[in-house]
C-alpha cells in the first residue's frame, strides 16, 4: 500500500477544559476521497482548522507526504499543497470573479506581476483562471464583483480559487452549505470529476447522508471530538454508533460541545 498523502498522529487540541479535538490519529491516500461525518459538536471542522493551520494544536503532529508541517501557519501549508474551502466563504469582496481566481493563480505560479514580466505570463494567467472558473459555471459571471454574488456563485467561486493553487490536498468543509437545489449537483459533480482524477487527496465534511454514500469511498466518524468509526461507507453507515449518532439517541453525541 502506498505511503498516506496526509497523515494525523495523536491530534489533540483543547479549549480551556474541553477537548474538542482527542489525539485523533488517520492517514489520508492519494486518490481516495474519505469524508469525515458526525453530530454537531463533534469536532469536524475543528479537526479541519488544524490540518490546514487555522488553529495550532495542543498536542501531536500533521504530516503531509511525510513531511511534519505541525509547526507550519497556513500560508505555508498551502503552498506545500493543502487547499481548503470554507463553510463561510473568504473572498476579495471588491475585486472581480476572475480577479479573485488570477490572484491565487499568480500565488501559485511563485512569480508576482510587475513591469518587466513577461506577457505570456499573464495571458497564461488569464487562461488558468478561465478554466478554473469554467470548472465550476462562473465564466458567465468572470466581471462580477464577488461581493454581488449570491451565496451558492459565492461558493463555487471559492472552489474554483482552490482548484486555481493546485493542491494535492483538498479539503472541503459542507461545501454545499447553504445552495439552492440546483445549484449542488455543480459541486457535488466538481468533487466527482476530482476524485476520478485520481491523483489528489480528497477530505469532505458533510452532513447529508446521501452526498456521502455517493462520493466517499471510506467514512471517518467523530464523535466528542474521538475518532470513533473509519471504514467503507457501507460498513460505517450501518454501525449503531453511526445511526445512534444521526438519529440523536446517543447519549455521548447530544453531549458534544460547541465545536463543530
Amino acid at each position: 500500500m502506498s505511503a498516506p498523502a496526509l497523515e494525523t498522529r495523536d491530534l489533540t487540541i483543547r479549549f480551556g477544559g474541553h477537548v474538542a479535538v482527542n489525539a485523533v490519529s488517520t492517514a489520508f491516500r492519494t486518490g481516495e476521497l474519505t469524508a469525515i461525518v458526525g453530530p454537531n459538536g463533534a469536532g469536524k471542522t475543528t479537526y479541519f482548522n488544524l490540518i490546514s493551520g487555522q488553529l495550532p494544536a495542543t498536542s501531536g503532529a500533521i504530516l503531509l507526504d511525510g513531511e511534519d508541517i505541525t509547526g507550519l501557519g497556513p500560508a505555508a501549508r498551502a503552498q506545500k499543497g493543502i487547499g481548503r474551502a470554507f463553510q463561510i466563504t473568504s473572498l476579495f469582496p471588491n475585486l472581480t470573479v476572475h480577479e479573485n481566481v488570477r490572484l491565487a493563480v499568480q500565488a501559485r505560479s511563485r512569480r508576482a506581476a510587475h513591469l518587466w514580466s513577461l506577457w505570456s505570463d499573464h495571458r497564461e494567467w488569464i487562461a488558468r483562471a478561465d478554466r478554473a472558473l469554467e470548472e465550476v459555471n462562473l465564466v458567465h459571471q468572470r466581471g462580477t464583483l464577488a461581493a454581488a454574488l449570491p451565496h451558492g456563485d459565492k461558493r463555487k467561486l471559492e472552489v474554483a480559487i482552490m482548484m486555481a493553487l493546485e493542491p494535492r490536498v483538498f479539503m472541503f468543509d459542507e461545501p454545499t452549505a447553504g445552495m439552492s437545489v440546483d445549484e449542488v449537483p455543480v459541486i457535488l459533480d466538481l468533487i466527482a470529476r476530482l476524485k476520478a482524477r485520481g491523483d489528489k487527496t480528497i477530505l469532505l465534511v458533510e452532513h447529508k447522508m446521501d452526498v456521502v454514500r455517493s462520493l466517499a469511498d471510506r467514512i471517518v466518524v467523530l464523535l466528542n471530538g474521538v475518532l470513533s468509526a473509519d471504514g467503507d461507507p457501507a460498513t460505517v453507515t450501518a454501525s449503531a454508533i453511526v445511526r445512534e449518532a444521526y438519529l440523536g439517541q446517543s447519549p455521548a453525541a447530544s453531549a458534544g460541545g460547541g465545536h463543530g
